[in-house]
């Protein structure tokens, strides 16, 4: 089976888990193609990542004329397609970005069903719910060919303008996490029979030693992009009250994004300055030594004030398949990992003080820490293996294509 995969960008350091669900539908036997709707990311940027067991075609500007020449190529099909296209764009999208990228996404769709149709693709899926699944529709509203998509996170929270029509037209549309699932199906309960929740997978490694207990300072880490669904100055304000109870510890707060310089104002505002260390993007390659030498990994999501949540981030599943402790809090998908008393500390979102007193626990505990990292082991091992999970969303794939 050849399938068309489409996406902003690929590979991309903040998804390794779209990498990891080609590379094993690769080695599941699909004919894999990816399609990006923008150029491709400078090599600098995509240090650190595995190759691709797919070919790549990328778009991006450099495209435009071809794109323009397909999109006036249609005026011979007549008044239905113009119909549909305007129905595309012409609606109210979340936010003028969203908009752009809704229409450069239908324009790409139109040269995309040229492409597919000689490239003789069987199924068309777009692994997000906002511009990716836009193209997807149009290419096959163009060309016949069925599509699918995934819808995670902030392509979801909140819904771009299209999203109804787009699960209306799919062949089917997967989910990474229940609480997704049941948020869909109460969106468009019309379309419930086409969701099906397929989590993530995560390469798991082989079973690392444990660590050594906790010891002073006690090692924290946080790691993801800086942006406002992540919670970060919520775990700097926790910080601050483990500060004043004289608690010795050492926070790594790794990742780059827009938020950088209001968190660097927070460490110098809290005072943290000698306990929180900023490094930036790390590599993917490097971060399971990050684990190696962390006592816990705190992942504070919360929802941000457009909507946008995390669905399960994949650091914590790679966390757990380390066996390093985890405190989290309540948000989206995460409770669906996070079994409070059983695989980490759950706390609710946006509460320093709860998400203090967590650590606290997890740190002043070290046995039950190593607990409930081993009982997390096991469940993502169960839950959230990559051949086994793919396998599930190969078969969709046959089917509904």
């Amino acid at each position: 089976m050849r399938l068309a995969y489409i996406l902003l960008w690929f590979p991309e350091p903040s998804q390794t888990f779209v990498l990891n669900e080609v590379n094993t539908l690769v080695r599941l036997g699909l004919d894999v193609r990816v399609y990006t709707l923008f150029g491709p990311r400078p090599a600098g940027r995509v240090a650190g990542m595995g190759p691709a067991a797919a070919p790549v075609r990328h778009l991006g500007t450099a495209s435009l004329g071809t794109l323009l020449h397909d999109l006036f190529a249609l005026r011979g099909d007549g008044a239905r397609t113009a119909a549909f296209l305007r129905q595309v764009l012409i609606r109210r999208w979340r936010h003028p970005v969203t908009a752009g990228e809704a229409l450069w996404a239908a324009l790409a769709g139109v040269h995309l069903a040229r492409s597919f149709r000689r490239d003789a693709i069987h199924h068309i899926h777009a692994p997000w719910a906002d511009g990716p699944a836009t193209a997807a529709w149009v290419a096959s509203r163009l060309s016949g060919i069925p599509f699918s998509f995934s819808a995670r996170a902030y392509d979801l929270h909140p819904p771009d303008g299209a999203l109804l029509e787009k699960m209306a037209a799919a062949a089917f549309v997967r989910t990474n996490t229940r609480s997704n699932l049941r948020y869909l199906a109460h969106l468009a309960p019309d379309a419930a029979s086409k969701l099906v929740n397929i989590y993530n997978g995560v390469p798991l490694a082989p079973r690392a030693a444990p660590a050594p207990p906790p010891g002073s300072p006690f090692r924290l880490l946080a790691l993801g992009r800086l942006v406002a669904k992540k919670g970060f100055p919520v775990l700097l304000a926790a910080c601050r009250r483990l500060a004043e109870m004289k608690v010795d510890f050492h926070l790594t707060l790794a990742g780059a994004g827009p938020q950088r310089r209001h968190l660097a104002a927070l460490v110098e505002n809290y005072r943290l300055g000698d306990r929180v260390t900023m490094p930036g993007f790390i590599p993917h390659r490097e971060v399971p030594e990050l684990f190696a030498r962390t006592d816990l990994l705190v992942m504070p999501s919360v929802i941000a004030p457009s909507g946008d949540r995390d669905g399960i981030p994949n650091v914590v599943l790679e966390a757990l398949a380390h066996e390093l402790p985890v405190v989290a809090s309540a948000v989206s998908g995460l409770p669906e990992v996070i079994l409070a008393g059983e695989t980490g500390w759950l706390v609710p979102p946006g509460d320093p003080e709860a998400l203090a007193a967590a650590i606290m626990a997890a740190l002043q505990d070290p046995a039950e820490a190593r607990r409930r990292a081993r009982a997390g082991l096991d469940l993502v091992a169960r839950e959230f293996d990559s051949t086994k999970n793919y396998a599930r969303l190969k078969v969709w794939f046959e089917h509904r294509g």
